[in-house]
């Protein structure tokens, strides 16, 4: 079974390490937002990518969900011991991951490329894909201080600006990036993993060729809200300041005309009917991946949805 996953964050990389458990690497291909993209100290940063490619790799910092693991900061503590901003936290070892993606892109190379040997080099053999190799930037509209960039909202305002809104910048000239049309085309099924619907899998979504891509695929999305919360990330603060109540059903309406099956936990369940009814088949499961137990789990479940759509 051939599979591409949409993926972005914590949660999207730890389905989409379930994944890579169960299926071989000519089966499963990851394509990753790159909405939240942006240049700090002259160093292009692509953050959603990095978490899944450092979780893959087994190299991600399993007590902040981002960052590498064993992870020091002497560069960091200097610059601000020099006056420099330390907001966003570069770890010593993620440093060198920017410095050198910078230097690659700088030389003309395609972010596609430069991933695809960062993945070789740290041994991750499946397909990881950026959305685009042309930059997309997700811009947050907020009530206190207007639009702000991604990270400016979500690290340095610690995502407590209230939302109105989102656009993503560039997205109208993106291209999807190589490979990425053809791995949905001989996909025979595509996961939606449990990343933020707003800013995660809408920049994929919104990239020329994509949407129309998955129009005649079997597509399941698995649920970030549980029980009325996000595990991790402010997707379910999003809903509530748009005016729609979080849950897991907002999730599945997020996705209108777009899912064959939907994955919800089992404090969900009440919900399953109300998504039924949009001719949407249901899994009930223990949604939540605490361990890597647990990503093999789901990712089988999810797998088995698929097969019986």
């Amino acid at each position: 079974m051939k599979i591409v996953a949409l993926a972005g964050g914590v949660g999207g990389a730890k389905l989409a390490d379930g994944l890579v458990q169960l299926l071989s690497p000519q089966d499963l291909t990851v394509v990753v937002n790159t909405g939240d993209d942006f240049e700090h100290f002259g160093l292009y940063i692509s953050p959603d990518l990095d978490t899944v490619c450092y979780t893959l790799a087994g190299l991600l910092n399993p007590e902040t969900g981002w960052g590498r693991r064993t992870e020091t900061f002497h560069a960091l503590e200097n610059v601000k011991k020099l006056g420099g901003p330390d907001w966003f936290h570069l770890g010593d070892q993620d440093l060198a991951t920017h410095l050198e993606r910078t230097r690659r892109l700088q030389e003309g190379q395609a972010l596609s490329q430069v991933t695809r040997d960062f993945c070789q080099a740290w041994g991750v053999w499946h397909t990881v894909l950026p959305m685009s190799d042309q930059p997309v930037r997700t811009i947050v509209d907020t009530m206190e201080y207007g639009e702000l960039a991604f990270q400016e909202y979500f690290v340095h305002q610690k995502c407590k600006p209230k939302v109105k809104g989102f656009r993503f910048a560039g997205v109208e000239s993106a291209k999807p990036a190589p490979g990425v049309l053809e791995a949905i085309e001989k996909a025979d099924a595509v996961v939606i993993c449990p990343s933020n619907p707003w800013v995660s899998i809408d920049p994929i979504l919104a990239v020329a060729g994509i949407w129309s891509g998955l129009s005649a695929k079997r597509i399941v999305a698995v649920s970030p809200i549980i029980g009325g919360q996000t595990v991790k990330g402010p997707a379910a603060k999003m809903y509530a300041e748009l005016g729609i109540q979080p849950s897991a059903l907002a999730v599945a309406e997020h996705y209108r005309g777009l899912l064959s099956g939907f994955v919800l936990d089992r404090v969900d369940a009440e919900l399953a009917p109300k998504v039924q009814a949009a001719d949407i088949q249901i899994l009930v499961t223990d949604a939540l991946m605490s361990t890597q137990t647990d990503r093999r789990r789901l990712a089988q479940d999810v797998l088995n949805l698929i097969q019986t759509l």
